[in-house]
């Protein structure tokens, strides 16, 4: 049995195929690749009951994911992350068939490491010696680690100001780690650079290789089968460089396809930061891409991308689908961050709490009329982002007496 049905890469813009069995960057022209499958020798060849009996990572989809050989497979049990209902906020923000899809309990804590996964099991697959990124944070840390199990060397390039977890994580992992006193893509010319210089390096940066979302497809065939086969009415989803949303749409195109799903797609929406929410912009003006912010800023750390490569996917996956771009303040997701956990038990991170805040505004619009089943995606935990919470509680003398 084949393990792969990949078939090829084609360009994003023009269509244009291009080989998927060397290393790949962008397409001639600049514009993300994105990796095609033989829908029909897999529509020949499993089925969803059959899939239902693997293990349970995002490997059980093999067919649809792009490494050639079992034996190329880079894992740390990634993948099957819980669907969780939430009743008490649900009901609190009047939507009462809301759920949660929790990234935070993969490796690495955040859902980049799905990204890393399937990236790095292709790259070594590939002969890939090294991989080169610049980051926000979270998706080094994933690929670090990724690199560190596949025995392959790791250079991250990261802003000062990341959340220092993630530093931590690189390092812990043997990661070649630079701080850079900026944004993420000056961290990203950096790495360029670099790469240009080291013989063996791949550039894994957000779009720059064909497989990162591959790995975070997964999410869309997870939801699809944690309900049965079937799609939610809404999905929400934390936007920065936007490979999720893209990633989530791609995969549910390829289920219709397969016939595993029916009916129409859940409405995709973008949720962003008020202080960096150039697709929301894009989408409010009725335009196909986004122009940079020019002071961008948000406690969402990971979502803090001026300039995303892939903007005209995330903007045709909301647009396709009938769903929206919606912005939010600091103040509103960090207070959502609070109220969700007061309700729920549930200390999402920052990028996740953005959506639960949109869930909000969207149901007090009337863009949600309160009968849907709208999934959130919380791409990590809150343990990464423990400056989110503030502890000021009083000190007891170990004689003292609680009042």
């Amino acid at each position: 049995m084949t393990f792969s049905s990949l078939s090829h890469l084609e360009c994003s813009r023009d269509g244009s195929r291009h080989d998927a069995d060397v290393v790949q960057g962008t397409s001639p022209i600049g514009a993300p690749l994105l990796a095609r499958y033989d829908l029909a020798q897999v529509a020949d060849t499993v089925t969803r009951e059959q899939i239902g009996h693997r293990p349970p990572t995002l490997w059980r989809y093999h067919e649809l994911l792009p490494v050639r050989s079992e034996r190329n497979v880079v894992s740390l049990g990634e993948g099957m992350t819980p669907l969780v209902d939430l009743p008490r906020h649900g009901a609190r923000l009047g939507v009462p068939r809301l759920a949660m899809k929790d990234e935070g309990l993969v490796p690495t804590g955040a859902f980049k490491a799905r990204g890393a996964a399937v990236g790095v099991s292709r790259a070594a697959e590939l002969g890939v010696r090294g991989i080169a990124m610049p980051t926000n944070g979270n998706a080094g840390a994933a690929w670090a680690a990724y690199a560190a199990r596949a025995g392959l060397d790791a250079l991250i390039a990261m802003p000062v100001d990341a959340p220092e977890i993630t530093r931590r994580e690189c390092v812990v992992t043997g990661a070649e780690l630079y701080l850079v006193d900026g944004l993420i893509g000056d961290a990203g010319a950096l790495v360029r650079q670099a790469v240009a210089a080291r013989t063996g390096y791949q550039d894994t940066s957000t779009l720059r290789e064909p497989y990162r979302i591959e790995g975070k497809k997964t999410m869309g065939y997870e939801i699809a089968e944690q309900l049965g086969w079937r799609c939610p009415d809404v999905i929400l989803y934390p936007t920065g460089g936007g490979v999720g949303i893209i990633a989530i749409h791609k995969a549910l195109l390829e289920l219709r396809e397969l016939g595993w799903i029916t009916g129409d797609l859940p409405r995709l929406v973008a949720v962003q930061a008020a202080g960096c929410a150039p697709i929301v912009d894009a989408f409010d003006a009725g335009l196909a891409e986004s122009t940079a912010p020019a002071a961008p800023h948000t406690v969402a750390f990971g979502i803090t991308v001026p300039k995303a490569l892939g903007d005209f996917l995330v903007l045709d996956a909301v647009r396709s689908t009938g769903g929206t771009a919606i912005a939010v303040t600091d103040e509103e997701l960090l207070a959502a961050q609070h109220q969700l956990a007061r309700d729920e038990g549930a200390w999402v991170c920052p990028e996740g709490a953005a959506c639960f805040a949109a869930v909000g505004q969207l149901r007090e619009s009337g863009w949600l009329d309160g009968t849907e089943e709208v999934v959130v995606l919380n791409t990590g935990s809150g343990l990464l982002y423990p400056d989110t919470v503030p502890v000021d509680v009083p000190t007891l003398a170990k004689d003292g007496v609680i009042p």
